[in-house]
């Protein structure tokens, strides 16, 4: 397996928003970011991801463009973000973008010009269609609720959104538009930014036909079902990589929604035609329920370390994983796999970080930040929950109390609340009145006050983060195979990584109860006696593997490891 810098890498992914505010308007900004990087630096993360930070109306909080080409006013100027990604690189951090190429803001001087007549010239560059029967063409849903197809009275036509309606599709099969976004790229790139997370990017080639998608539990078909993974999107990505990627030094990671290993293998194949890495959703989505995403039933531990298992063992030499539980579109893992508590913020990190992959931080992650204590709809400001609660309580599918609990406990909203830097007023985060509330549990879990105590949830991901990029288990922890163990218990996550002649157990108790898991007599016999090289509680000495409440470890083995394999 070849050994490059983004597989050694660890990724924060940054809210720019709900970052820090230096300006005192309530809003976060890039400042802000340039004023946190020594924080940054300290964690011992070394690229960081922004949400996108270009000119945009903001529906969708950024990921609908305007203009790629300037920043957005609310986050500064350009000579803001050339200042910020000097200082990162200063530091030895590297900036990667959010690149949102599948769809533009109906505001973009493009979606102008293409709705302004039938015979614009860009009129292709985004996707049109005569109604069917009077109608949409298809029963295609959008992401965010209602029709993916919108009425455009003027030109008699629909336009194509499986977005925001304020977020037409791009129409990539135009090879125009495919150099637009290629001379994008190559804007940024030649500033000097290192790489690109790319939105949803394997929705980009949309089916030659378009006919009518299977229902999931709403009043529109499951658009992902058939426009996700289509025809031309290989050869699209390896132009663009032609083109483009192939000619900087970067990163790049493609969110990628309903792929499975063998669709990886191809969007990150390890002769890097394409990508280096996706992101996939299997493991996020198991505690989905009849309404997709919106549940609050508790994950199932089994079937999730299985989902994980899998993606370790099937992409072996094929193609690189990204591991997460955290991001800008997911709720905080710590309510949804833990307790709130920072013990199982510990415990989670450790089961999660100690895998193969490029791990991916999200702000907040390693203070163990909570869950938002939301109390009705109008708590909401993310387009995806309130369009969610409309689209199931007009339908009548479910008791609207129950939609709501599953809003709560699934919405992006949990993620986007302001960073909390301090017990000050607004966490430290703004002086004025934030754009967004703050958790009022603030007061208690904040940076300033875990960068003072040696056992606080931050330090231990400063521990993580330096035993996975510094320490003489890195290539073990990195580039080492992967065996899960005891896949059935329901309360312990515990898997082998083996390199060379060295072995590491992991095991992590992800429940509030003491737990003896039945590890394999060899493994036992294998780690008997050794200290942990780093561990959330408890003496560090494996036994037998008894283990605390949330308590978690890892296990270094030198000899007699052939047996592990």
């Amino acid at each position: 397996m070849k050994k490059v810098w983004w597989k050694e890498s660890i990724v924060y992914e940054i809210y720019p928003r709900s970052f820090y505010d230096s300006d005192g308007d309530g809003i976060g900004d890039l400042n802000g970011i340039t004023d946190k990087l020594d924080y940054l630096e300290e964690l011992g993360v070394n690229v960081l991801w922004l949400a996108p930070v270009y000119q945009s109306p903001n529906d969708d909080n950024g990921y609908d463009i305007s203009d790629y080409r300037n920043i957005m006013k609310e986050f500064g100027t350009m000579e803001d973000f050339d200042r910020l990604l000097s200082e990162a690189h200063k530091r030895g951090l590297k900036i990667m973008m959010d690149l949102v190429a599948n769809h533009s803001s109906d505001e973009h001087a493009w979606f102008a010009e293409s709705r302004s007549s039938r015979e614009n010239d860009k009129r292709d560059y985004y996707i049109w269609r005569d109604p069917v029967d009077g109608r949409e063409p298809t029963n295609w849903g959008s992401s965010f609720g209602g029709s993916a197809w919108e009425w455009d009275e003027a030109t008699g036509q629909y336009y194509l959104h499986c977005f925001s309606r304020k977020q037409p599709d791009l129409n990539w099969d135009d090879p125009r538009v495919r150099m637009e976004i290629y001379d994008i790229m190559r804007f940024w790139l030649d500033k000097g930014v290192d790489g690109f997370r790319m939105d949803v990017i394997n929705m980009i080639s949309k089916p030659e036909t378009f006919t009518d998608a299977p229902y999931n539990g709403g009043r529109y078909g499951s658009t992902g079902a058939v426009v996700a993974n289509g025809p031309h999107v290989h050869e699209y990505l390896q132009e663009m990589n032609r083109e483009v990627l192939s000619k900087y030094d970067i990163m790049t990671v493609g969110e990628c929604g309903g792929t499975v290993p063998g669709d990886a293998a191809r969007y990150a194949n390890e002769d890097g035609s394409e990508l280096n890495m996706i992101f996939q959703f299997e493991h996020v989505n198991l505690d989905g329920g009849k309404y997709r995403k919106w549940a609050h039933d508790p994950m199932d531990l089994p079937k999730l370390k299985k989902n994980l298992a899998k993606w370790q063992t099937e992409l072996r030499d094929k193609a690189w994983n990204s591991i997460y539980f955290n991001n800008h579109d997911q709720p905080r893992v710590v309510s949804r796999l833990g307790d709130d508590s920072p013990e199982s913020a510990k415990a989670i990190a450790l089961g999660l970080y100690c895998m193969q992959g490029t791990p991916y931080l999200y702000q907040g992650e390693e203070l163990g930040m909570t869950n938002y204590p939301f109390r009705g709809i109008g708590d909401y400001e993310d387009i995806e929950s309130i369009g969610a609660y409309r689209e199931l309580t007009a339908a009548g599918t479910g008791d609207p109390e129950e939609i709501l609990k599953s809003i709560a406990y699934k919405s992006r909203d949990n993620a986007r609340t302001p960073m909390q830097w301090s017990n000050a007023p607004n966490a430290g985060f703004t002086k004025a009145e934030p754009w967004y509330p703050v958790n009022p549990n603030y007061i208690r879990i904040n940076a300033e006050s875990q960068q003072k105590d040696p056992e606080s949830v931050f330090h231990f991901y400063r521990k993580l983060i330096g035993l996975r990029t510094k320490s003489e288990y890195k290539d073990l922890l990195v580039y080492g195979g992967y065996r899960l163990l005891i896949p059935e218990d329901p309360a312990v996550y515990a898997y082998l990584r083996v390199y060379e002649n060295r072995a590491a157990l992991v095991i992590a108790n992800l429940s509030a109860e003491r737990s003896h898991p039945e590890l394999p007599e060899e493994v036992k016999a294998c780690f008997r006696g050794k200290t942990a090289v780093l561990r959330s509680r408890g003496t560090g000495v494996f036994q037998d593997a008894e283990l605390e409440p949330w308590e978690a470890a890892v296990y270094i083995a030198e000899e007699k490891t052939e047996c592990l394999c």
